[in-house]
């Protein structure tokens, strides 16, 4: 399903607007007609009053106003499922999610410098199909490999410091767990894409990229940070509250590992760049990718969206007619009753 026009969904929040100034006004009339009389009286004064009618009403009003939203927003559904044929490769990215990419030396920060990164790169694939892993202390999965770049989007986005609870950074669990992304058996070409500032806290990273290297992946690092370093503001509500400190309470200086980066890459026959310059990194990684050899794949997907705004905006109509021509009118077992002797 896709909605069209999503913003609209916000008018939503009138439905429960409208019910407090509903039970508001209720709690008026109730209030004022205490102060004409006793309830009772009232009540007998007002045989045609109906409780149940306002309620009714203002549940159908309500009803036909989301209809009418939902008809705004516009929802289309897939008609059928097909197989399309592409042509492309196997990306997956390894974001570093560590403490220190909260590092400032790179603005706004390394790790939103490297979801823009990524979401760049996305925005020039064709066809390829992509996965996303983040890692700190261990690795985690948090996309499978897709050709959904709008689903990854937003995985991407939702990425940070706190999705992996070990502390530290392993490059040797972000290659091996990305490998795992991968068909052995498949002849399409594997890219794994690492962007990190380098520092880590493992000592097989170099072994894990060798062991890569004979599955057939090719892995490229984009370094992201700088060799000076910087400190590792720690947030609450936006602001900063101190630094990241050691076990002996010194303030941690975070540097880019541009050394270790380039060794991983190596060792695949990948190459390094460096992530500070946006357009530096999208030029090199196009280049890469124009220079590996494409497969053809069969996926799946869903075709022929069609809108469905007619059916909300024929409920909320077809809920106005019912509130204008049959809720206006006087209830039946009440004229029955001829409580004032209307009927001779």
């Amino acid at each position: 399903m896709e909605l069209d026009e999503s913003k609209y969904l916000y008018l939503l929040f009138i439905v429960p607007v409208l019910v407090l100034l509903f039970l508001y006004n209720q709690y008026w009339k109730r209030k004022k007609q205490r102060e004409f009389g006793d309830l009772e009286l009232v009540k007998k004064l007002s045989p045609e009053k109906s409780i149940f009618k306002p309620v009714l009403k203002l549940v159908v009003m309500l009803l036909a106003l989301v209809g009418i939203i939902l008809g705004l927003v516009n929802p289309k559904i897939g008609t059928k499922m097909e197989t399309v044929k592409r042509e492309g490769i196997d990306i997956v990215f390894a974001m570093d999610v560590s403490k220190s990419m909260l590092a400032e030396d790179v603005a706004p920060s390394r790790l939103e410098k490297s979801k823009q990164i990524v979401s760049q790169i996305i925005n020039q694939l064709g066809s390829d199909r992509i996965g996303i892993v983040a890692y700190a202390g261990s690795a985690f999965p948090v996309l499978p490999i897709t050709t959904d770049y709008s689903v990854a989007k937003m995985f991407l986005q939702s990425t940070n410091t706190d999705i992996v609870s070990s502390q530290g950074t392993s490059l040797e669990d972000a290659i091996r767990l990305s490998g795992t992304y991968f068909d052995e058996k498949s002849k399409t070409s594997k890219l794994l894409i690492m962007i990190s500032d380098g520092e880590d806290h493992s000592e097989g990273a170099e072994a894990a990229a060798e062991e890569a290297n004979k599955l057939g992946m090719k892995i490229m690092t984009i370094g992201v940070g700088t060799e000076k370093g910087s400190t590792i503001p720690l947030r609450r509500n936006g602001v900063v509250e101190s630094f990241k400190r050691d076990a002996n309470n010194e303030v941690v200086i975070t540097k880019l590992n541009k050394e270790g980066l380039t060794t991983i890459a190596k060792a695949t026959k990948g190459g390094y760049v460096d992530g500070n310059n946006t357009k530096a990194v999208l030029d090199y990684v196009k280049n890469a990718l124009d220079n590996i050899q494409k497969t053809e794949f069969e996926s799946t997907q869903m075709a022929d969206f069609q809108s469905q705004f007619q059916w909300f905006l024929g409920f909320a109509f077809a809920l106005l007619f019912l509130d204008v021509f049959l809720l206006e009118r006087k209830t039946k077992w009440v004229e029955k009753l001829n409580l004032f002797n209307e009927k001779k």
